[in-house]
Order: C-alpha cells, then sequence, then structure tokens
C-alpha cells in the first residue's frame, strides 16, 4: 500500500487540550436552529437538547481536525499506545478476515445461538459465542469499518499512534461517517453495539497477519466512554482496544477498500452480499457461487427456500454498491461489476 511522501502538518502532533474552546457563531446559530427545528417536530427521533449537544460537542472536540475540550481527560496512554480517530480524508476499509467468514449476524432481533462455520475446502473454521445480549450484528461491523478505516489511514501516514490496539474516537464523527443520525437514539445503539461486539466471542484458526490464533476472545477486548454531553445524557467520545486478531489484520494491511454507499445498505443480508461481492469478484469480470454455498457463506440461518426468495429480491432491487448479480434456474448465482469495461471482459 502506497505511503504519502510527507505527512500534512495536521497530524505532526498528538492531540492537544485548551483552557477554553470557543464555539463559533456559525454553529451556535446551527444549535439553535436544531433546537427550533426539532421543538417544532420538523426532524424526527431528535430530541432538542440533544441536538444542541450535539452540534456544541463536535465544535468543541474537532479544532483544526483534532479533538479538543477543555474537560477531556488526560491521555493514558502518552508513550504512543492509544490511537486518536481524528482523521478528516481516508478511504473505507474492511478487513479481509471478516470478510471472508460470516461471523455477525444477519438478524436483526437477539441472536442466541452458538455459531459455526467451516470452510468448503475445510481449512478454515469458525464458532462465534454470543453474550447474553446477543451475538454482533452486521450492523454493529460497521463501527469495525469506521475504526479499521482510521487505523489504517493512521499507518498510510506513518503515526506513531497506530500501532497501538486501542481507539479513542469522538462519537458525532462516526455517526455521520456512517451514515447514521445525531438524534438520541443513535447514541444508545452505538452502547448496545459495542455491548454486543465486546461480548460475542470467536474461537478460530483463520490467520490474521500471518499468526493463527486459536482461542476464544471478543472482537473488542474493551471499551468504555471517556466523555459525555455535559448533561451526562449521551456519550461525546469513547475508547475502544481491539482484539489481537482484527488489530493483526489492519497492521497487515489484510484490508480492501469498500465503497461509502455501504452505510446506506438498509438490509443485513445487501450488507454481508456486498462483502462477499467485493472480496470475491476483486478485479475479474465476474463471479459465481452456487445459492447453497452462498447462503453458508452469509450466515443466513433462512431456510434455502426463503433465501432464495429474498436474493430474488435483493437482485430486483439492484442497491449494492459497484455490483449487481443474477441467479439462474439451477440456482447459481453471478455477481458482476457495474463498471461497463469491465463488463466488456465477459465478451473478449
Amino acid at each position: 500500500m502506497t505511503k504519502p511522501e510527507s505527512q500534512p502538518e495536521l497530524f505532526s502532533e498528538m492531540p492537544q487540550r485548551v483552557s477554553k474552546p470557543i464555539i463559533p457563531e456559525r454553529i451556535k446559530r446551527l444549535a439553535e436552529a436544531a433546537r427550533m427545528k426539532a421543538e417544532a417536530g420538523e426532524v424526527k427521533e431528535v430530541d432538542p437538547s440533544t441536538a444542541v449537544e450535539a452540534v456544541e460537542d463536535n465544535a468543541l472536540m474537532r479544532i483544526g481536525g483534532r479533538l479538543r475540550r477543555s474537560n477531556l481527560h488526560d491521555l493514558e496512554h502518552p508513550n504512543g499506545d492509544l490511537f486518536v480517530a481524528d482523521l478528516l480524508d481516508y478511504a473505507l476499509k474492511d478487513d479481509g478476515a471478516s470478510m471472508e467468514a460470516p461471523i455477525f449476524s444477519l438478524a436483526t432481533k437477539p441472536d442466541l445461538r452458538v455459531w459455526k462455520w467451516v470452510s468448503k475446502d475445510g481449512n478454515k473454521s469458525l464458532e462465534v459465542t454470543p453474550s447474553v445480549k446477543g451475538r454482533a450484528t452486521q450492523h454493529d461491523k460497521d463501527i469495525l469499518i469506521f475504526l479499521v478505516s482510521q487505523m489504517t489511514e493512521g499507518l498510510n501516514l506513518e503515526r506513531p499512534d497506530a500501532k497501538g490496539r486501542t481507539i479513542r474516537f469522538c462519537v458525532y464523527d462516526y455517526l455521520v461517517k456512517t451514515n447514521k443520525s445525531t438524534g438520541g437514539k443513535e447514541y444508545k445503539r452505538l452502547e448496545e453495539s459495542l455491548e454486543r461486539l465486546s461480548g460475542t466471542r470467536i474461537k478460530t484458526d483463520i490467520r490474521t497477519g500471518g499468526e493463527r490464533i486459536k482461542e476464544s476472545f471478543g472482537i473488542l477486548d474493551s471499551w468504555k466512554i471517556v466523555e459525555k454531553a455535559p448533561n451526562k445524557s449521551v456519550m461525546v467520545a469513547v475508547e475502544v482496544t481491539l482484539s489481537k486478531w482484527l488489530y493483526n489484520a489492519i497492521q497487515a494491511f489484510e484490508v480492501l477498500t469498500i465503497d461509502s454507499a455501504y452505510f446506506q445498505l438498509r438490509k443485513p443480508l445487501e450488507k454481508r452480499l456486498y462483502e462477499i461481492a467485493r472480496k470475491h469478484v476483486g478485479k475479474q469480470s465476474g463471479w459465481k457461487i452456487g445459492l447453497e454455498l452462498l447462503r453458508e457463506k452469509c450466515g443466513s440461518q433462512a431456510e434455502l427456500r426463503e433465501f432464495r426468495r429474498m436474493i430474488k429480491e435483493i437482485a430486483k432491487d439492484n442497491t449494492l454498491p459497484n455490483f449487481f448479480f443474477t441467479l439462474d434456474d439451477r440456482d447459481n448465482v453471478t455477481f458482476l461489476p457495474k463498471d461497463k469495461n469491465r463488463l466488456l471482459g465477459l465478451l473478449s
């Protein structure tokens, strides 16, 4: 992966603290407008105070692209063990290991089943055990994509803090980047996602970063809220520690760039199908897989008949970024790129 020749001035120092950050008048006006719209009922699912806090907190926390807030806790890892996710311009990345194996549940309700998967060649296996709050979902994975993307770009910029497994990020930035609203409900959903990610245990022999780890570990080792809004109603900054398994994949650049439209996909199965297409089509003109094997690869618990119906519906809607797929009478699914020049390869 190509690294830039020089490191931008923006990242030349660790995040600083300022004694009294000033909220610009423009931000104040936006906050007041948000308050008025929320009180008038023009904005759905937004609490007036939360709307104001979201805008004001972002103004306080992001000055020149760095986390700055007078009452933020001091950095607990001054030696560079902590990576602050404060990058503004970066490509979205997904780790290859979780794109390959169906780690995340496609269910929209708590999934309490132990999930076991073995690759077709028998060389890779996976066992996922949920916590009492359920197995981590495909939507929960949005957090990991955000963190993997930030850390990968930090490595590209040769930032020393990107060598550690602990990451601190601004919740508002995460919500905006992953195409979520900034209302109070999303802050609550984030906390629930973090619970599932840290509670879901994985046992696998899939290598990441050239290292084979066969033990039970959480997708996230731990997480904690390091700052809340002034009224303590919503989290502002969060600190997470990645599992060694995921960390190894990032450090070895075992990641793939994905389209930002991924976060516009509403169905968990759509997201999973896009991941599979992105990983397996690659630079080819197309890629074919049997419906039954695709169902296993997606990690779907649906009966084959129901899975076939869902596949046909998504194929008809044509929602996947950069790819579309067809299902023939023999239950073969063919993924194809939407790029016309690549499609010409099928005719050559």
